[in-house]
């Protein structure tokens, strides 16, 4: 066993080398295939859909929110990822009592690389782990901003209508493509659009996850913000770090160049 530091300061002893793990987030359960441990994944939740032929056999422990700690239990894991932002502070406390649950923290770019390096040194998975991030960060260096920045309100949920505010790695994406987001000066991370007319967007996007936005939803959010453009956007290239990040590159090029040739 050895000493580790997870993202909220708490120390740990974790194996060497772990051999049953698993992974509450669903990002970072596909990233940790992407890093070479199919054959160490002993189960997942069931918004873990991905890699969809890897983990279809998998055994669910419930959801990101509310773990089964009877089957956690049946799968005897000697190691436990969780996410602050998906996974409660009472089941993290909670699955401590069965296995070490090595807590990651990822609220913008940076920290999701720091996340994917977490993963290899828990695993023994460090150079691919290295590899990927030196992947995604040439990918993202092809990324050209928006050459003027632009106000953008992003939607992640209807009824009541819901946006990406502060502190939140969608946030950390859309700066990257200098776009301004209104929902900034909005108290919390998700916050609730409680006075549209107080909101000024240029562009709205509709994310495509958690709430599935589609193309009826625009007249009723063009009703709210006549002059805004809107777009639909892929949720889970702006919310899904880890491995995700190298399909999500390419995909902010073409958005930049679709925003351009909208206005």
């Amino acid at each position: 066993m050895r000493s580790v530091t997870d993202s909220l300061g708490r120390t740990l002893l974790v194996p060497e080398a772990p051999q049953r793990i698993l992974c509450l987030c669903p990002s970072l359960t596909e990233t940790l295939f992407a890093l070479g441990l199919e054959g160490k994944i002993v189960g997942r939740t069931r918004y873990c859909i991905h890699p969809a032929d890897k983990v279809r056999h998998l055994p669910v422990v419930g959801g990101t929110k509310k773990i089964d700690l009877g089957l956690v239990r049946e799968l005897a894991p000697d190691l436990i990822i969780a996410e602050k932002e998906e996974n409660t502070k009472a089941d993290v406390e909670a699955l401590s009592a069965i296995a070490p649950v090595f807590v990651t923290n990822v609220e913008n770019y940076e920290d999701a690389l720091q996340a994917i390096r977490q993963l290899g040194d828990l695993t023994g998975a460090c150079s691919e782990a290295e590899a990927l991030v030196e992947g995604i960060e040439r990918a993202f260096a092809q990324v050209s901003p928006l050459p003027q920045p632009r106000r953008v309100l992003y939607l992640i949920w209807r009824e009541p209508f819901m946006a990406a505010g502060q502190n939140t790695y969608i946030n950390s994406l859309l700066e990257r493509l200098n776009l301004v987001n209104e929902a900034l000066f909005l108290e919390g991370r998700y916050p609730i659009i409680e006075e549209p007319s107080r909101l000024h967007p240029h562009f709205i996007f509709l994310s495509s996850e958690p709430y599935p936005f589609s193309e009826k939803h625009i007249p009723e959010v063009q009703r709210l913000w006549p002059h805004a453009l809107i777009h639909l956007v892929r949720g889970d290239y702006f919310s899904w770090y880890g491995v995700r990040m190298l399909e999500a590159a390419p995909y902010f090029r073409q958005l930049v160049e679709r925003l351009a040739k909208s206005e």
